[in-house]
């Protein structure tokens, strides 16, 4: 198990450096640099501001900077925000995005699972058709659109919730709402099927015919089993809508770190965009690495270290 583990680090490791090199290329590859906008900038002080930030250095030059300062924990000064580093752009957006994305996340866990075993347990009934109706919507419907339907409906004709701005915790209702909703389909789909494909096996067999309960059968047996492909999907999950939604915090107008992202991509601040990039991978591989093992939580008969 600690050699899996310690294999698994090394690996994720050498993941994070292989992202951030091909997006350190990538970035320095698009035509322009984050000077290009203002067309009114003097050339001397344009070269002194290339200076202070290394941009006019050969591009292996800026990368061995670059991984000076990320080996002191740094990831550089913002080339758009005079005196604001990027560690201090993570630090305010990041927890207002993991405020929207836990609440995202609750509601998806306390709908999707019950709806997915109770569609799983009554199947072919009204229970199921009503449940993978609403999953298939949830599916089908793009979150841009829902939200825009929930600004109208509450926050417009009925005035119940705003509809933009981080104000107080009515503004987390709708975001979440518009955020969760395709995950909470998903997880509801899953959750059926997996559950489908538990309850038909021997050993749930097994223990009917031992005159365990039902609800012991169920819960102890069945779910415990369904929730290995669950587990795997809600690692990547967790990451993305912990990390910040593009396009919810844009309709929304929330100041969180999906936001600061697009921001950062539209006025070319290639030390925002890179530092984004980075926090949102390490996040992402970490998350991955607990769901390889959580597996041998969840199914002992799952052996890492083999």
């Amino acid at each position: 198990m600690f050699r899996y583990v310690l294999k698994r680090i090394g690996t994720s490791l050498f993941t994070l450096w292989v992202i951030i090199t091909i997006t350190f290329i990538l970035m320095h590859s698009i035509p322009g640099d984050p000077l290009t906008r203002d067309k009114k900038m003097p050339e001397a002080i344009r070269q002194n501001i290339e200076a202070q930030y290394h941009l006019n250095e050969p591009l292996w030059k800026q990368y061995g900077y670059y991984f000076q300062g990320l080996a002191h924990g740094e990831l550089g000064p913002s080339l758009k925000y005079e005196g604001v580093t990027v560690n201090e752009i993570i630090g305010q957006g990041f927890p207002v995005s993991a405020q929207l994305g836990l609440a995202a996340l609750v509601l998806m866990l306390l709908v999707g699972l019950p709806a997915g075993v109770i569609s799983a347990l009554r199947q072919n009934q009204w229970q199921d058709h009503t449940a993978m109706f609403m999953a298939t919507l949830g599916v089908a419907v793009p979150n841009f659109v829902l939200a825009t339907l929930l600004i109208y409906i509450f926050g417009v004709k009925l005035e119940l919730l705003p509809t933009s701005r981080w104000v107080s915790w009515q503004s987390v209702i709708m975001p979440a709402v518009a955020l969760a909703f395709y995950p909470t389909a998903y997880i509801a789909r899953l959750t059926r099927s997996s559950m489908l494909e538990v309850i038909g096996q021997d050993y749930i067999r097994t223990a009917r015919a031992k005159g365990l309960p039902q609800r012991t059968v169920l819960y102890k047996h069945a779910l415990r089993n369904a929730l290995v492909p669950i587990v795997t999907y809600l690692g990547p999950l967790i990451a993305g809508v912990l990390t910040g939604s593009f396009v919810i915090e844009k309709i929304f107008a929330i100041p969180g770190l999906g936001q600061q992202f697009v921001l950062s991509i539209s006025n070319r601040d290639y030390t925002t965009i890179l530092g984004v990039t980075i926090f949102y991978a390490a996040f992402l591989i970490f998350m991955n690495l607990v769901v390889d093992l959580l597996y041998g939580v969840i199914d002992p008969r799952i052996r890492l270290g083999k």
